[in-house]
């Protein structure tokens, strides 16, 4: 009888980290724009009133884990003082809806009385993270998420390179993203002491940076650009800039902001959708994947009006090909799960799931969006039967 050749093992990965693949993560930057303006995005999105029906929504739709934020600037209004009254009923719906949150300690925002370059600044976010992981486990939660400074790099860049956002810098960006990393690892120092089995998602765009075929000598700094979105994870793991503290045990998950316009040739111009350049999501997460071998989820993704149900189509069947290939993907979180006016321009956000909430406090379900969730997790379910 013929011998069957081996048919080595199948590297697909089965996620198994969160409550739910499908996510939801909610906008809860309080960054200061233009004039020092505060632009607080829980309650501009009406989460802070309507908390409880946002979170029942949630696990309604089977979205079992969400991305949500403690707002740091109204926390410790005064210095090293901490009011939890607009974090702590957070902590309490997300308990009675049996949700699982991933809870973001800074967001673009930060006290009115700290300087962020300076060095006290490292000193108050510790103390602040050690505060608010006791008061969690005060409040009983067991097995806690946090990311600690979101989208480090691109803050870096938005704050200290073109003075977009605070603290209205330019030509400081690697200063300021050496400070934030100094900053990410003193919380997570801390919060390890408090929570020694705390998991920390260390969220940062993925992106593509091309070299415009018209231009060829433009690949070396086309190159240079897409490696450098992986700085502040070398830093965070001690594999570069090792004075900052870094150490691998801290590299934990690495959480991935990906929307359509994540793609361009260098320095700036757009890369079409079909242009031959354009490297598949799939092929992102992979390459993420081997540079780390760390767990992903895609923390943040979504597309504007009629585009948000075909993107949500196209994401899942790239982390469907990512999962198959090995990539130890978690989840795809939906952003901005409930609208809001968008903090750029504040014209409303034309991409969520659940609209503004109407005088009644009721938000409106995105139907398309919501019928091709259903049909996605009704894949990704068969798939797990699998």
């Amino acid at each position: 009888m013929a011998q069957h050749p081996l048919v080595p093992p199948s590297p697909r990965y089965q996620p198994r980290l969160f409550r739910s693949f499908f996510q939801g993560s909610f906008p809860c930057s309080s960054a200061r724009r233009a004039g020092g303006r505060r632009l607080d995005m829980v309650i501009s999105s009406g989460h802070d009133m309507l908390l409880d029906k946002d979170y029942a929504a949630l696990a309604q739709e089977g979205l079992r884990t969400a991305r949500d934020g403690a707002r740091w600037y109204l926390i410790e209004a005064t210095p090293g003082e901490y009011d939890w009254r607009s974090f702590l009923p957070m902590v309490h719906a997300a308990a009675r809806h049996d949700l699982q949150i991933i809870w973001e300690l800074m967001h673009f925002g930060y006290p009115d009385h700290l300087d962020i370059f300076h060095a006290s600044f490292v000193d108050h976010f510790e103390r602040f993270a050690r505060a608010m992981a006791q008061l969690m486990r005060n409040e009983g939660v067991e097995q806690p998420f946090f990311t600690p400074i979101n989208q480090i790099s691109f803050w870096s860049w938005a704050g200290a390179d073109v003075a977009w956002l605070n603290p209205y810098a330019s030509d400081r960006g690697k200063e300021l993203k050496r400070q934030l990393v100094r900053a990410s690892l003193a919380a997570m120092h801390a919060i390890r002491e408090v929570y020694p089995q705390a998991r920390f998602v260390l969220t940062d765009p993925l992106v593509q940076v091309a070299a415009d075929p018209a231009n060829p000598d433009s690949k070396p700094y086309a190159d240079a650009q897409h490696q450098a979105q992986f700085e502040a994870w070398d830093w965070l793991a001690g594999r570069d800039a090792p004075e900052l503290g870094g150490s691998e045990d801290f590299l934990d998950i690495l959480g991935l902001n990906y929307y359509p316009d994540n793609h361009w040739f260098f320095p700036g111009d757009p890369l079409p959708d079909d242009h031959p350049s354009r490297l598949p999501l799939h092929r992102l997460l992979l390459q993420c994947w081997q540079r780390y071998q760390r767990p992903l989820l895609l923390a943040e993704t979504g597309a504007e009006g009629d585009a948000r149900t075909p993107w949500l189509h196209h994401v899942s069947a790239e982390a469907m090909l990512a999962l198959e290939q090995g990539v130890a993907l978690e989840g795809i979180s939906l952003y901005p799960v409930v609208e809001y006016p968008a903090w750029a321009d504040d014209r409303r956000s034309p991409g969520p799931l659940f609209g503004l909430g109407d005088p009644n406090g009721n938000r409106t379900l995105h139907e398309a969006l919501a019928l091709e969730l259903r049909s996605q997790q009704i894949k990704w379910q068969k798939r797990r039967q699998d």
